[in-house]
């Protein structure tokens, strides 16, 4: 039985490669608006001030670069994995590669956490937005209909009922944006491209026109004192501000589960996972710091904060509207591509048969994986309309932060193992750069807290029974030789 579960597969040729069931319709433009387009959204409009407000007050920016580093040295590895490994799947088909089948699982369960929670965690920012836009002319939503009915409560792993009902624009949204990807990737790709465009725009005009607006008081002290508990101010709370905020920094890995349909995936997808990371993180230093600048970092503690920071300023709140609509159109962005993201790991591990077959099925029209679009867009339903962000947040980071730890280390496994295969990109300085990453990530799990831990032990729990009762039982590995097809 042990040997099963730590067996790989093998990796083979091109020529080898059976029927491609997806269209081939991605460019590098394209595959790098993905990933700006699965990175700006939630974590930069949302979770920047919650992280300010309660971890590292002003050195957020230093928050971020940490967590960019982080995501510097993943993206790296994820990339020279991509050129060798060009499939949908991500880190689950990584992992299937280098660490065997039971690592790839439990990375492909907790992929689960990144893809379909981050739908989920997104809605809710969302929404927040979409009920501030509609205060604005008047039109307030009953409580009820916009609040999450289940909320963190005390203990580990504690929750408490508030009384709401649903989180009505959240789950609408989801609905929406699980449609427009079970119609096409060509149709994803362009509604994608023209939103991502929007938001960088909005994102420029913030921190350009912000700027005349920083008062320098408000970024000192750079670190506030730490209030005696880890993780709230002080350097420990900088380092649990990025391990939050990371989640502002998960998405460029969407670009690598949409290598079948990429035009030239070898080349493309490591180039746009890589651009569209550096693309990112200096608009997020840059917002971090303007973002600080005009507000007491204690006032940041609000679902829409970057909104909050216009607001206190009479000069911009002409501002506000467009702002609040490009935060709008920059979240379904993030949505559109985390779904489109999830659907094709699930369609890898049906592949494999770790899950079943019905996860695998291509729409014969859309040549869209739409059974498990479906499957996400009723997850996800479920998250954002029942849970808060702060949650989420944190179970998205936990659950990207494992995915990461495994790429940085599958990559020095391949050197070793199979130094022979053609990389058309390699990590530069692969023993610093490899386990650096693997370490940082490693360091910001160890930061996010407790009751998250005790949620990521459960969750895996409940994915692990799922493979015992169905995936060990099931897998094409096991039952016959099921080689890792190269584009």
């Amino acid at each position: 039985m042990s040997a099963g579960l730590f067996a790989v597969k093998a990796i083979c040729a091109a020529a080898e490669a059976g029927e491609q069931p997806l269209i081939r319709a991605l460019s590098l433009p394209s595959l790098t608006a993905f990933g700006i387009g699965s990175i700006i959204g939630t974590g930069i409009f949302v979770l920047t001030g919650t992280a300010a407000a309660n971890h590292a007050g002003p050195a957020l920016v230093i928050s971020f670069l940490l967590a960019g580093c982080a995501g510097a040295f993943a993206a790296l590895s994820y990339a020279e994995l991509a050129s060798m490994i060009p499939i949908a799947g991500s880190a689950y088909s990584y992992a299937y590669a280098t660490l065997g089948e039971l690592a790839a699982w439990f990375i492909g369960w907790n992929l689960v956490l990144e893809y379909t929670f981050s739908v989920g965690t997104v809605a809710v920012g969302w929404s927040a937005y979409v009920v501030s836009l509609l205060a604005q002319f008047g039109i307030h939503l009953p409580e009820a209909l916009i609040e999450p009915p289940i909320d963190r409560g005390p203990g580990d792993v504690g929750l408490i009922v508030t009384g709401a009902v649903l989180n009505l624009p959240a789950v609408l949204i989801v609905a929406v944006v699980a449609c427009i990807c079970y119609i096409g990737i060509r149709q994803s790709a362009a509604i994608n491209f023209a939103f991502v465009v929007l938001k960088i725009a909005v994102v420029l005009g913030f921190v350009l026109l912000g700027a005349g607006f920083v008062d320098p008081a408000n970024w000192h002290p750079l670190v506030p004192a730490n209030t005696g508990h880890f993780g709230h101010f002080g350097w420990s709370g900088v380092i649990a501000a990025a391990a939050i905020i990371f989640f502002a920094f998960i998405g460029f890995d969407t670009v690598s589960t949409c290598a079948q349909e990429a035009r030239n995936p070898r080349r493309d997808v490591p180039l746009g996972i890589v651009s569209s990371l550096a693309i990112c993180s200096v608009l997020y230093v840059a917002t971090a710091l303007v973002l600080t600048g005009m507000v007491p970092y204690a006032d940041l503690d609000v679902a829409a904060p970057v909104a909050l920071a216009i607001d206190r300023h009479a000069e911009l709140r002409w501002l506000g509207l467009p702002v609040k609509l490009g935060a709008i159109v920059a979240m379904i962005s993030v949505m559109l591509v985390m779904t489109v993201g999830q659907a094709r790991i699930f369609m890898a591990m049906a592949a494999d048969g770790l899950l079943p077959s019905w996860f695998a099925s291509v729409h014969p029209r859309f040549r869209t994986p739409a059974h498990s679009t479906v499957v996400t867009w009723v997850g996800a339903t479920l998250i954002g309309g029942l849970l808060p962000v702060r949650i989420l947040g944190e179970l998205v980071s936990i659950g990207t932060l494992c995915a990461f730890v495994t790429v940085c280390v599958g990559v020095l496994i391949l050197r070793r193992l199979r130094p022979e295969l053609p990389r058309r990109f390699r990590v530069p300085a692969p023993y610093f750069t490899c386990v650096s990453g693997a370490l940082i990530c490693s360091g910001l799990m160890a930061a996010l807290p407790r009751d998250t831990w005790w949620r990521l032990i459960i969750w895996t729990a409940i994915g692990l029974a799922i493979y015992a009762l169905y995936g060990y039982r099931n897998s094409r590995l096991r039952r016959a030789p099921a080689p890792l097809l190269l584009a």
